[in-house]
């Protein structure tokens, strides 16, 4: 007897925050008006130039409305649109219960964003029937007990079923296995395939490659010398080929991140730094709490006319540490930042990730680092005993409306959060 195929469901909310916002004003507030029936859209705090479109409804969707795209620019196209704010402690709420209830469901479930997650139904057939009733099944159960509706992808592997999730919507069970490949998944663009973002969309256009299938059908050989390593993974991909399995075990992020838009313009560089410390605060806390360490910081800017810039930098040895973070952030932006352009966002970002804390022994460092290590630690005690505002810097006690803990993760979506909500995630 042969070995049998695994059962792969992929579960995606449909507009998650849209739609929990929408189930929540409709069954527990009672409201009429369904956001979900009419234009409309989760939006950010306009005042704090917050205002990108974070999620949109299906007849939103109709007049072009796109998600990441500013409020002004939606309105242009529907000025009628009807514009929620987004209620992030809500929204863990919503993502707890979908989890909780594919858990009562499927043996092996594995969370892998606010609005996403995969399920392993491999021998369920007995108990569910065929894996399409088992996936219509848990998208029934879902939109009958929770209020809200998600797609279904069904597939032998994690990739297949991520891909066939996001096939027609709302409310729909989609198949991808081996033998629908050619039809159903080759005749897309190839910037729909995991991991081609709008960079490698462009070379593979100038090696005129369009379709995924036209990439699957490439000389991987020909992919590696202009891609690396990446172009091969991707013609894997296209292939329908992955074998990362479903885990219910926590994964470790590969990176960590904040970004922050300002509510002015930066023009001075003492803002800038300050705005890094504050950013670097928050990326140090939450790697200390993960147990993790990096050897790679990477700033980004982004001017006041939405031209994007991105400069890293490698450190001889991994770290936690907050200081060592935000002084390597401001040689960084020093070095990239011309003082003119004036600037809306920054980030702080690390990456290459290790759980070895080890560091090799230096006479000028060591002892720095033990005590910045010791005093890092001893502040994020105190913040998660106390509240993140117990214990601060002195610079953050200026009232010019930078926050000790910047970012784009408030402390609600912190707490309940693994991974961030986006439809470009790089991994499957």
């Amino acid at each position: 007897m042969g070995k049998q195929e695994a059962i792969i469901c992929h579960i995606d909310v449909n507009s998650a925050f849209l739609s929990w916002t929408a189930a929540y004003r409709v069954e527990i507030l009672g409201e009429q008006t369904d956001l979900r029936t009419i234009p409309s859209a989760i939006c950010g705090d306009t005042e704090s130039r917050h205002g990108i479109i974070l999620a949109k409804s299906a007849p939103a969707r109709a007049f072009g409305i796109k998600t990441g795209e500013p409020l002004y620019q939606a309105k242009r196209k529907c000025p009628q649109l009807l514009v929620a704010p987004p209620d992030y402690a809500l929204y863990v709420q919503a993502s707890r219960k979908f989890i909780t209830l594919l858990k009562q469901i499927a043996p092996v479930v594995e969370q892998y964003s606010i609005d996403e997650a995969y399920c392993d139904l491999s021998g369920t057939e007995q108990l569910y029937g065929t894996p399409v009733l088992a996936a219509e099944r848990i998208k029934n159960s879902i939109r009958d007990q929770l209020g809200f509706t998600v797609n279904v992808g069904v597939a032998h592997n994690k990739l297949l079923a991520k891909m066939a999730s996001d096939f027609e919507k709302p409310d729909k069970v989609h198949t991808l296995f081996p033998q629908e490949i050619e039809r159903k998944l080759w005749p897309l663009p190839v910037r729909d395939l995991f991991m081609v973002g709008p960079a490698t969309e462009k070379k593979l256009k100038d090696m005129g490659i369009f379709t995924i299938g036209q990439l699957a059908q490439t000389d991987p050989k020909r992919l590696r010398e202009r891609l690396h390593k990446h172009g091969e993974t991707i013609w894997h991909f296209a292939n329908g080929r992955c074998d990362d399995r479903v885990t219910d075990s926590p994964l470790l992020n590969k990176g960590y991140g904040n970004s922050l838009t300002t509510p002015q313009d930066v023009r001075d560089t003492q803002t800038a730094h300050k705005i890094l410390l504050s950013l670097s605060e928050t990326v140090g806390m939450r790697m200390r709490q993960d147990g993790q360490v990096g050897s790679c910081v990477s700033v980004s800017i982004r001017s006041n006319e939405f031209h994007n810039m991105s400069r890293q930098k490698q450190l001889l040895q991994a770290t936690d540490a907050t200081m060592e973070i935000y002084h390597t952030a401001c040689q960084i932006f020093d070095d990239m930042w011309d003082k003119q352009t004036p600037l809306r966002l920054l980030g702080v970002y690390m990456s290459k990730m290790d759980t070895c804390m080890a560091r090799q022994g230096s006479l000028f460092t060591a002892d720095s680092y033990d005590k910045q290590s010791q005093t890092d630690k001893a502040v994020d005690l105190i913040r998660q005993r106390f509240g993140e505002k117990a214990i601060l810097r002195a610079c953050f006690l200026q009232r010019d409306g930078i926050a000790p803990l910047g970012g784009g993760l408030s402390k609600e979506r912190r707490s309940g959060i693994t991974r961030p909500l986006g439809e470009d995630e790089e991994n499957p």
